[in-house]
Order: C-alpha cells, then sequence, then structure tokens
C-alpha cells in the first residue's frame, strides 16, 4: 500500500471517529423539523441534511466566515474561499490546484455549486460522502498539503479559541455545547454554509422551470434538444435539474454513487491512466474502475475551465470535440475506443451550427446572480 492511501485511510479514519463521537455506540439522533428558509429556486427540492446538524442561519453565517478565513491554513495565507471563488462558480480557474505551501496538485479543483446534492465528494474517492467528512481533507491531508494542518488539530483550534468575536459565533450556532470551538463544529458550520451555495436561475431555469418563452436563444433551445437527445447522451452522466447523476435530495430513498471513464486517456490500448492518477481504482484496486471519476454538474460550466479532473481540456469547445471523437484520447491518438470507458461515450458528428447551438445551450446554464449573490461572498471583503 502506497504511503498516499496510508495518509487517505488516516484522514478518513479520524473522520469517521469524530462524526461517530469517538467510538461511542450512542442512538442516532431524531431529526429535527426543517425550519430553515433555504431559499431554493423553483423545481429544487429540499437538499438532505445529516441528522445532527440540523440547518439554522447562525450554523451557516458561522460556516461562510469560515470559509473565508485564512486561519484555517497553517501559515494563514489561504482559506477555502482560495481555491473555491464566487465568480467562478466556486472553481479556481487553475488547471492545477494550489496548496497554501506552494505544492501543486495533480487534480483540478471541483467547484460548489448544489454540493449539497452530490452523493460523493472529491473527483474519486467513494467514501467521502458528507461535507462535515470531506472537510477534513483539506484542512488535514498530507499528500497533497492544502490548507496544511496535517496533525496539528489542536493548534487549529487554539487559534480559533483566541479571538473572542469568533468564539461568540460559534456559542450562538452551537448553543448548549461545553465547548463549542470543537472540530466537529468547525466542520458542521462549513457544511452548512456550502449546502446554501444552491444555484437555479439561469436562463434555462427560466425557461424551463418559470414558462419564460424567451430566456432561451433559439440557437440554446436547439442546443438544449441535442443535448437531451440519444444521439449525443450527454443527458445520462449530466441528469436531473441538478445536470448530474449522482445526486440526491431529501426525498431520495437510495441515493446513487456514479464514476465514469470518458476515455480521457488510454495509455497501453487497454485502457490504462497515467499512474499518478487512474482514478477510483487507486482505492479500490478494482480493473473496472480505471479511468473512473465523478461527473460534475454543468450548471455554470461556462465559467468553471479548464475541464476534466486534470484540467487537461482548456474550453467547452474542446471538451464537445473530445466527446464527438469518442475520447480525447481517440481524438489525440487515432485507434479504437478503449476498452474501459463508458458506454455512453462513443462518438458522434456535428454541424459547425450544431455545435454552436450546443454551446449556447451550455453558456445558457450561468447563474449570474448566483455568481455575485452577497450571502455566498466573503464577509472579509473590502466594499
Amino acid at each position: 500500500m502506497t504511503s498516499r492511501m496510508h495518509r487517505w485511510m488516516g484522514v478518513v479514519t479520524t473522520a469517521a471517529l469524530l462524526g461517530a463521537g469517538c467510538g461511542d455506540s450512542k442512538p442516532e439522533p431524531e431529526p429535527e423539523p426543517d425550519t430553515y428558509d433555504w431559499q431554493l429556486p423553483m423545481g429544487f427540492p429540499k437538499p438532505r441534511v445529516p441528522a445532527d446538524n440540523p440547518m439554522t442561519e447562525a450554523k451557516v453565517e458561522l460556516g461562510r466566515h469560515l470559509f473565508y478565513d485564512t486561519r484555517l491554513s497553517l501559515n494563514g495565507t489561504q482559506s477555502c474561499g482560495s481555491c473555491h471563488f464566487q465568480n467562478l462558480a466556486f472553481t479556481d480557474g487553475r488547471k492545477n490546484a494550489l496548496g497554501s505551501t506552494g505544492e501543486v496538485h495533480r487534480r483540478n479543483a471541483q467547484g460548489l455549486i448544489n454540493v449539497a446534492y452530490a452523493t460523493s465528494l472529491t473527483w474519486a474517492n467513494p467514501s467521502l460522502t458528507t461535507l462535515e467528512l470531506q472537510a477534513l481533507t483539506p484542512l488535514f491531508g498530507k499528500e497533497p498539503v492544502e490548507l496544511g494542518f496535517g496533525d496539528r488539530q489542536e493548534e487549529l483550534l487554539e487559534r480559533l479559541r483566541s479571538d473572542v468575536e469568533l468564539v461568540s459565533r460559534f456559542a450562538e450556532a452551537f448553543p448548549g455545547e461545553a465547548e463549542p470551538v470543537s472540530l466537529a463544529s468547525l466542520t458542521r458550520a462549513l457544511a452548512s454554509f456550502q449546502r446554501t451555495l444552491i444555484s437555479g436561475n439561469s436562463p434555462y431555469d427560466r425557461y424551463v422551470y418559470r414558462g419564460e418563452a424567451g430566456a432561451l436563444s433559439p440557437a440554446a433551445v436547439r442546443g438544449m434538444d441535442l443535448f437531451m437527445s440519444e444521439r449525443l447522451e450527454c443527458n445520462h452522466c449530466h441528469s436531473g435539474f441538478n445536470f448530474l447523476d449522482a445526486s440526491a435530495t431529501s426525498l431520495t430513498a437510495t441515493p446513487v454513487q456514479a464514476f465514469h471513464n470518458t476515455g480521457l486517456y488510454n495509455e497501453d490500448g487497454q485502457g490504462a491512466y497515467p499512474a499518478e492518477d487512474p482514478g477510483v481504482i487507486e482505492l479500490t484496486g478494482q480493473r473496472e474502475d480505471m479511468g473512473r471519476f465523478r461527473a460534475s454538474s454543468l450548471r455554470n460550466i461556462a465559467v468553471t475551465a479548464p475541464y476534466m479532473h486534470d484540467g487537461s481540456i482548456a474550453t467547452l469547445s474542446e471538451v464537445i470535440d473530445h466527446y464527438a471523437a469518442g475520447g480525447k484520447a481517440r481524438l489525440r491518438q487515432g485507434g479504437p475506443l478503449s476498452p474501459m470507458q463508458s458506454g455512453f461515450v462513443r462518438g458522434f458528428t456535428l454541424t459547425e451550427q450544431e455545435k454552436a447551438d450546443l454551446l449556447a445551450f451550455l453558456e445558457a446554464l450561468t447563474d449570474t446572480e448566483f455568481l455575485s449573490n452577497p450571502r455566498f461572498s466573503d464577509p472579509f471583503a473590502s466594499p
């Protein structure tokens, strides 16, 4: 087992203990009534919320402050918001993410739009299924270093406890806690804020959910028909209100996880991906997981370039070319399709007009209100 695997398992084990009360066998708490004002867009159901972390405005506002607080990095140079910019749909615009120590990561930073509905988090880790658990990875992960606290959990907590105003926010958000500033309350607050990052006011939404016939251009309407067609197969992986197959709501009985090989690489003619990042197989060891990564929601996709798990495709136009060719490996190398890639990635032919229409539809998924909504903005930024 590689050192990366050991460190990954250490983070998850710590997280699991924290989430279960450090080994306590207490029964699951009864869910509290959901009284939070979600301000959901038309056509959007409520997200799932863990029973032990009900939504409150105080928790969300604390989470917003923490999300943008550079004290969450060991050297004080980065916050969560340093890799997730609101105007870029909470991506960072880089090919590869950059950690607080300057380490270049092997993967592209994922967007956080509508992350409350995602059934798995990060590109290729089936075990990270809640935002509370996922928050531990950037805080304490060592390969790669993100915020850089490693094994120095208490140093982080003491740093936060030294701020009287912040302690007051924790106490308001978590009343009745003997020690309001804890790792559990920190991750729960961050998760609560991230669950509010819901985007659903694009031209597409106004056209489909509000019946505004003029919200989409004729080109975008034609592009939507193409997108939904069996000819292109796009809507199999980018389906539903969230344009993501692996989505779940408060009404979902059995959430589905889905990871896909899109034919981005075929190193050996047998479907191999680069050894430095082969996908879900890295954690499962199962051959069929070679090259499988989580699909991203297409909402606000026009502002989240570059694309794919490694940022290897620069523009939406090139993304369409990738799928039209039956995968980038085939586009680059020619020859047969990778035997490992999804059955929905088989290639198609578009005229120049059809490609322009498809691009117009994808651009119509941009929610400009969300990209500047003060509810999600940096509270420390100058007016």
